[in-house]
Protein backbone atom coordinates (compact mmCIF):
# COMPACT_ATOMS: atom_id res chain seq x y z
CA UNK A 1 0.00 0.00 0.00
CA UNK A 2 1.20 3.50 -0.84
CA UNK A 3 0.09 6.93 0.39
CA UNK A 4 0.12 9.61 -2.30
CA UNK A 5 -0.33 13.10 -0.91
CA UNK A 6 -1.26 16.24 -2.80
CA UNK A 7 -0.01 19.37 -1.10
CA UNK A 8 -2.31 22.38 -1.24
CA UNK A 9 -4.65 24.63 0.68
CA UNK A 10 -8.34 23.81 1.24
CA UNK A 11 -11.06 26.10 -0.08
CA UNK A 12 -12.38 27.14 -3.47
CA UNK A 13 -10.54 30.47 -3.32
CA UNK A 14 -7.24 28.52 -3.57
CA UNK A 15 -8.35 25.97 -6.16
CA UNK A 16 -6.40 27.41 -9.12
CA UNK A 17 -3.35 28.61 -7.18
CA UNK A 18 -0.01 27.25 -8.41
CA UNK A 19 0.58 26.15 -4.80
CA UNK A 20 -2.41 23.78 -5.17
CA UNK A 21 -1.12 21.81 -8.15
CA UNK A 22 -0.66 18.79 -5.84
CA UNK A 23 -4.40 18.74 -5.11
CA UNK A 24 -5.10 19.11 -8.84
CA UNK A 25 -2.87 16.13 -9.69
CA UNK A 26 -4.66 13.87 -7.18
CA UNK A 27 -8.09 14.95 -8.43
CA UNK A 28 -7.17 13.91 -11.98
CA UNK A 29 -5.61 10.61 -10.83
CA UNK A 30 -8.68 9.79 -8.70
CA UNK A 31 -11.05 10.52 -11.59
CA UNK A 32 -9.06 8.73 -14.29
CA UNK A 33 -8.44 5.59 -12.24
CA UNK A 34 -11.92 5.18 -10.71
CA UNK A 35 -10.96 5.82 -7.09
CA UNK A 36 -13.57 5.91 -4.31
CA UNK A 37 -15.34 9.19 -3.50
CA UNK A 38 -13.36 11.54 -1.26
CA UNK A 39 -14.05 11.03 2.46
CA UNK A 40 -13.11 13.22 5.41
CA UNK A 41 -10.41 11.35 7.33
CA UNK A 42 -7.11 12.17 9.03
CA UNK A 43 -7.78 15.94 8.90
CA UNK A 44 -7.91 15.59 5.14
CA UNK A 45 -9.79 14.10 2.23
CA UNK A 46 -8.99 10.46 1.45
CA UNK A 47 -9.74 8.38 -1.62
CA UNK A 48 -8.80 4.72 -2.17
CA UNK A 49 -8.17 2.76 -5.32
CA UNK A 50 -5.75 0.71 -7.38
CA UNK A 51 -3.29 1.61 -10.05
CA UNK A 52 -2.22 -1.61 -11.69
CA UNK A 53 -1.87 -4.17 -8.91
CA UNK A 54 -0.95 -1.55 -6.28
CA UNK A 55 -3.37 -0.26 -3.66
CA UNK A 56 -3.01 3.52 -3.46
CA UNK A 57 -4.43 5.91 -0.88
CA UNK A 58 -4.79 9.50 -2.08
CA UNK A 59 -4.75 12.20 0.61
CA UNK A 60 -5.41 15.93 0.35
CA UNK A 61 -4.62 17.39 3.81
CA UNK A 62 -7.16 20.03 4.84
CA UNK A 63 -4.89 21.50 7.52
CA UNK A 64 -3.48 24.20 5.20
CA UNK A 65 -0.06 23.81 3.65
CA UNK A 66 1.97 24.77 6.73
CA UNK A 67 0.57 21.88 8.76
CA UNK A 68 0.20 19.17 6.07
CA UNK A 69 2.50 16.79 7.93
CA UNK A 70 0.02 16.31 10.76
CA UNK A 71 -2.58 14.87 8.37
CA UNK A 72 0.03 12.75 6.56
CA UNK A 73 1.37 11.33 9.83
CA UNK A 74 -2.16 10.43 11.03
CA UNK A 75 -2.91 8.51 7.82
CA UNK A 76 0.52 6.82 7.75
CA UNK A 77 0.18 5.73 11.39
CA UNK A 78 -3.34 4.36 10.88
CA UNK A 79 -2.29 2.24 7.88
CA UNK A 80 1.11 1.38 9.42
CA UNK A 81 3.03 2.97 6.55
CA UNK A 82 6.59 4.22 6.72
CA UNK A 83 8.14 7.27 5.15
CA UNK A 84 9.24 5.10 2.19
CA UNK A 85 5.54 4.50 1.36
CA UNK A 86 4.73 8.23 1.11
CA UNK A 87 4.79 10.25 -2.13
CA UNK A 88 4.04 13.97 -2.24
CA UNK A 89 2.87 15.91 -5.29
CA UNK A 90 3.81 19.57 -5.00
CA UNK A 91 4.68 22.80 -6.79
CA UNK A 92 8.36 23.50 -7.43
CA UNK A 93 9.71 27.02 -8.04
CA UNK A 94 13.08 25.76 -9.23
CA UNK A 95 11.63 23.81 -12.18
CA UNK A 96 10.40 25.34 -15.43
CA UNK A 97 6.62 25.50 -15.72
CA UNK A 98 4.99 22.19 -16.64
CA UNK A 99 8.16 20.14 -16.07
CA UNK A 100 8.13 17.16 -13.71
CA UNK A 101 10.97 15.64 -11.71
CA UNK A 102 10.90 12.86 -9.13
CA UNK A 103 13.29 12.50 -6.25
CA UNK A 104 13.44 10.84 -2.88
CA UNK A 105 14.66 12.82 0.09
CA UNK A 106 16.41 16.15 -0.10
CA UNK A 107 15.73 19.59 1.26
CA UNK A 108 12.53 21.58 1.45
CA UNK A 109 13.65 24.64 -0.57
CA UNK A 110 11.48 26.85 1.62
CA UNK A 111 8.29 24.91 0.75
CA UNK A 112 6.18 24.91 3.91
CA UNK A 113 4.24 21.78 2.95
CA UNK A 114 7.48 19.85 2.50
CA UNK A 115 8.87 21.32 5.70
CA UNK A 116 5.81 20.13 7.65
CA UNK A 117 5.91 16.70 6.01
CA UNK A 118 9.58 16.34 6.89
CA UNK A 119 8.94 17.43 10.49
CA UNK A 120 6.30 14.71 10.92
CA UNK A 121 7.68 11.92 8.70
CA UNK A 122 11.41 12.47 8.13
CA UNK A 123 12.72 13.46 4.71
CA UNK A 124 13.03 10.13 2.85
CA UNK A 125 9.62 10.40 1.17
CA UNK A 126 9.30 10.51 -2.62
CA UNK A 127 8.53 13.88 -4.16
CA UNK A 128 6.78 14.52 -7.47
CA UNK A 129 8.04 18.03 -8.19
CA UNK A 130 5.73 19.90 -10.58
CA UNK A 131 7.40 22.97 -12.04
CA UNK A 132 5.76 26.37 -11.70
CA UNK A 133 8.84 28.41 -12.62
CA UNK A 134 10.42 31.25 -10.67
CA UNK A 135 9.01 34.75 -11.19
CA UNK A 136 12.56 36.16 -11.43
CA UNK A 137 12.88 38.08 -8.17
CA UNK A 138 12.42 36.86 -4.60
CA UNK A 139 10.01 39.72 -3.82
CA UNK A 140 7.58 38.29 -6.39
CA UNK A 141 7.66 34.66 -5.18
CA UNK A 142 4.71 34.78 -2.77
CA UNK A 143 2.39 36.39 -5.29
CA UNK A 144 3.48 33.91 -7.95
CA UNK A 145 3.05 30.81 -5.79
CA UNK A 146 -0.24 31.98 -4.29
CA UNK A 147 -1.54 33.30 -7.61
CA UNK A 148 -3.88 31.54 -9.99
CA UNK A 149 -2.59 29.89 -13.12
CA UNK A 150 -2.97 32.28 -16.05
CA UNK A 151 -5.61 31.46 -18.67
CA UNK A 152 -2.80 30.78 -21.16
CA UNK A 153 -1.43 28.11 -18.78
CA UNK A 154 -4.67 26.16 -18.32
CA UNK A 155 -4.42 23.98 -21.45
CA UNK A 156 -0.74 23.07 -20.83
CA UNK A 157 -1.64 22.39 -17.18
CA UNK A 158 -4.48 20.07 -18.21
CA UNK A 159 -2.07 18.25 -20.56
CA UNK A 160 0.49 17.90 -17.76
CA UNK A 161 -2.01 16.62 -15.19
CA UNK A 162 -3.41 14.18 -17.74
CA UNK A 163 0.10 12.89 -18.51
CA UNK A 164 0.85 12.44 -14.79
CA UNK A 165 -2.32 10.41 -14.38
CA UNK A 166 -1.90 8.29 -17.52
CA UNK A 167 1.67 7.35 -16.52
CA UNK A 168 0.90 6.88 -12.80
CA UNK A 169 1.32 3.11 -13.05
CA UNK A 170 5.09 3.63 -13.40
CA UNK A 171 5.05 5.54 -10.10
CA UNK A 172 2.98 2.82 -8.46
CA UNK A 173 5.57 0.26 -9.61
CA UNK A 174 8.43 2.38 -8.25
CA UNK A 175 9.94 3.11 -11.68
CA UNK A 176 10.47 6.85 -11.22
CA UNK A 177 12.78 7.23 -14.22
CA UNK A 178 10.32 5.58 -16.60
CA UNK A 179 7.53 7.75 -15.16
CA UNK A 180 9.48 10.95 -15.84
CA UNK A 181 10.41 9.81 -19.34
CA UNK A 182 6.87 8.80 -20.28
CA UNK A 183 5.38 12.04 -18.94
CA UNK A 184 7.96 14.06 -20.91
CA UNK A 185 7.19 12.06 -24.07
CA UNK A 186 3.45 12.65 -23.72
CA UNK A 187 4.03 16.38 -23.36
CA UNK A 188 6.02 16.55 -26.60
CA UNK A 189 3.31 14.82 -28.66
Amino acid sequence: MQLWVGLGNPGTQYALHRHNVGFMALDVIAGDHGFSPWQKKFQGLLSEGRIGPEKILLLKPQTFMNDSGRSIRAAADFYKLGVEDVTTFHDELDLAPMKVKVKRGGGTAGHNGLRSTEAHMGNAFRRIRIGIGHPGHKDRVTGHVLGNYAKSELDPLADLLGALSREAEWLARGDDVRFMNEVALRLTE
